[in-house]
């Protein structure tokens, strides 16, 4: 009896070790957060909170604060403030140098997620993003310049004496002319592309799980197949996306902190605007204008196929779009794309075991 026990439970204590000799190890996961880097990450997800707030609502109420406050600005007067001063320091640092403050942060922005997204590639760099900002540069100085040439063309100075603008300022006169507020027209046009332009956060965090895995899986040589965008790109591209997403990824945060502060001083200085300078009309005009050049280029030709420049985010790979692709791809693979819960919006890690890259029954 005794010794039938006992083979039984060398029989159940009996382990059979059948991994084959060229088992693949443990899938990595995701590194622990430090205490700052969560922080930093809350405050990201705050100020995406801020900008992307839906845009379609945004400009319903642009335009309605355009009409109505303004219709009301007309026939009321609003108490004096500090914003209603010109000389203010936020309209004579910030809104008077509006677009060099537009262009001063999305520049490096656009440069630093375009290059890590095109994994350096300088021509889509340039040809697919930055092209964007040369754009709206020429949109800008256009619109700007056809808004002086009609108050100058079509305005008169109080004084008979006087025929030109300049020098019926000069003296001391007024010049009365259709002034289209430029001050609307910047402070509406940059908040949107502000908005549009820092679209290329989304999705951002996402990039350092693709770069793990891929990595992985290319040392072990598993080519099965995957959901991972990473899988088709070259390896000198990968090591490059690796280099400059570590290396660029604090700036792209800081940016995107200083743009979200940015398009809420433009918010509250188009408010002052509306209250206290122009007629209902040159502000409207002027909305519309800003509205129908930002729809025209970032809802219209941006978006055609084939047709340079390319929408925020776009690269030699997808990360910032959650329709991925995924027919034919075993349930258990699809994993790989959210290795772990989320928080904020952003991946954390997952506190359970690496599940193995292959499969075993």
């Amino acid at each position: 009896m005794t010794s039938r026990a006992s083979f039984k439970s060398t029989r159940m204590n009996f382990k059979v070790h059948n991994e084959s000799p060229d088992s693949k190890g443990t899938k990595p996961i995701r590194e622990a957060s430090s205490v700052l880097e969560i922080l930093i990450l809350m405050i990201v997800h705050i100020c995406k909170k801020v900008l992307f707030f839906d845009t379609s609502l945004k400009i319903a109420i642009y335009l309605g604060a355009l009409f109505l406050l303004s219709l009301i600005a007309d026939v009321l007067t609003f108490p004096k403030s500090y914003f209603s001063r010109s000389d203010n320091i936020f309209n004579q640092y910030f809104v008077k140098l509006g677009w060099f403050w537009t262009l001063f942060l999305t520049v490096p922005y656009v440069f630093l997620t375009s290059y890590t997204t095109c994994c350096g590639k300088r021509k889509i760099i340039f040809t697919g993003h930055l092209l964007r900002l040369l754009i709206a540069t020429v949109f800008w100085y256009t619109w700007t310049t056809i808004f002086n040439i009609i108050e100058t063309k079509y305005g008169r100075c109080n004084s008979k004496q006087f025929d030109d603008k300049v020098t019926c300022l000069k003296n001391g006169h007024f010049w009365n002319g259709f002034d289209i507020s430029g001050h609307c027209f910047i402070l509406i046009y940059s908040s949107l592309i502000l908005i549009e332009e820092a679209r290329a956060i989304n999705g951002w965090e996402r990039i350092k799980d693709y770069i793990r895995d891929e990595i992985y899986y290319r040392s072990v040589n598993d080519k099965s197949p995957s959901v991972n965008p990473l899988r088709n790109i070259k390896t000198d591209e990968l090591n490059i996306l690796k280099t400059s997403y570590e290396k660029f990824t604090p700036y792209v945060r800081a940016f995107l902190i200083v743009i979200a502060l940015f398009q809420l001083l433009w918010d509250v200085m188009l408010v002052s605007t509306i209250l206290y300078y122009h007629i209902m009309v040159e502000k409207f005009i002027s909305g519309i204008i800003a509205i129908l050049t930002w729809f025209v280029t970032y809802r219209v030709w941006y978006t055609i196929p084939n047709i340079l420049p390319n929408l925020p985010g776009q690269g030699v790979f997808k990360y910032n779009s959650d329709k991925t692709a995924t027919a034919n791809i075993p349930q258990r693979r699809r994993s790989i794309i959210s290795n772990g819960k989320h928080f904020m919006g952003m991946p954390i890690n997952k506190s359970q075991e690496p599940v193995e890259s292959n499969d075993t029954k």
